[in-house]
């Protein structure tokens, strides 16, 4: 069977400011300091499976420039712009039925634009190993990282040991974000794996699935995909797709569906959630200091400094994010980096917050 891959690049990236903006977030920026942004990566680390042609980007209007930009090789009718955000079963429906109009029985792989893996070829193989499970039959295979933390800030996969397909195990159940002791306690059972978002199923089961619990949203998508090609199209598109109601692939698909598979991938995932994540992707220096850019610093320790141009100098500091950019510098400790979105939001209220944003 065919192998496509529909990438997801709406986000704004907002826990990533004030590097990541809202005329380009993060998954258009060059995070790791490689010389690629993070949705080129996303496509690079693909190609030995999936040919250009078949990668899907689902994105919104405001980024079709970026992704034709950054990611020349790709068919401009392959750039699926959504009118609204509408998270992500929408989102993936109508990747399944341009993939559909193609191809009817093209699998498909469901990719994030912001994620960072490290070892590429363990990746791909687990990637091959879910592509097999999902030919078979009606199988949908989700990607679950190996957890080595009891982290709090991800949902859960509860596999079912006795259930076993090749290196896949049949999942028992999602849970959400738990606290940290209940976390503590996935870790050390070996029976939980973080959910990564990261899909593998035929296109046309997605679309069944859609079918049989997301009834309302599976119509709609069927009559944007008999539109696709004609000149009513981007009408059809911007009528259906707005009056769809929000829901995640996750709570519609996941948590009602059969036939789920999961597969523990061990390829040193990194989901760039915040500005905590460079001391990960980048390493730290003795004093656990991730340090890029201008910048000197005396008695400073487990700090993360991404200076540009301008001197940055830092004397006494320790556990400090500091990352300056053209027109903004952000100061924070690291505790707080997830309160970001609130200074997002005061900006919003004064005349000359857009500017920021």
């Amino acid at each position: 069977m065919k192998v496509t891959a529909l990438i997801m690049a709406g986000g704004k990236g907002e826990r990533f400011w004030p590097r990541s903006r809202v005329n380009c977030p993060k998954q258009f920026i060059d995070v790791s300091g490689c010389g690629r942004t993070m949705i080129q990566l996303t496509v690079d680390r693909i190609l030995p499976m999936v040919a250009l042609e078949d990668v899907y980007v689902a994105t919104n209007e405001r980024y079709r420039e970026l992704v034709k930009e950054q990611l020349p090789g790709i068919p401009e009718e392959n750039i699926l712009c959504e009118p609204v955000g509408r998270n992500t079963a929408p989102c993936i429906g109508l990747g399944a039925v341009h993939m559909l109009k193609k191809n009817e029985d093209a699998v498909m792989l469901v990719l994030a634009s912001d994620h960072l893996i490290k070892y590429e070829d363990i990746f791909r193989e687990v990637l091959r190993d879910a592509v097999r499970i999902a030919e078979e039959g009606s199988n949908i295979v989700t990607i679950g990282i190996t957890p080595d933390c009891p982290e709090t800030g991800y949902g859960y996969i509860k596999k079912d040991s006795g259930a076993v397909k090749g290196k896949a195990s049949a999942v028992e159940r999602f849970v959400e974000k738990p606290d940290r002791d209940t976390a503590m306690e996935y870790l050390r059972s070996g029976e939980y794996f973080w959910n990564s978002g990261m899909f593998v199923w035929k296109a046309s089961t997605v679309m069944s699935s859609m079918q049989k619990y997301m009834p309302d949203i599976h119509e709609r998508l069927m009559t944007i995909g008999h539109s696709i090609g004609t000149p009513e199209e981007g009408r059809v598109l911007c009528e259906e797709f707005t009056a769809m109601r929000s829901e995640s692939v996750d709570y519609g698909i996941m948590e009602k569906a059969e036939d789920i598979y999961v597969i523990p991938g061990q390829f040193g995932w990194d989901d760039v959630g915040s500005w905590l994540a460079v001391e990960r992707i980048k390493g730290s220096d003795d004093d656990n200091n991730t340090i890029s850019g201008n910048a000197v610093t005396v008695n400073v320790k487990n700090c993360i400094i991404e200076a540009k141009d301008k001197l940055i100098a830092a004397v006494g500091l320790e556990g400090i994010v500091v990352v300056d950019t053209d027109d903004v510098t952000l100061i924070g400790d690291k505790i707080h980096m997830g309160e970001i979105k609130q200074i997002l939001g005061r900006l919003q209220e004064r005349e000359d917050g857009q500017r920021y944003l």
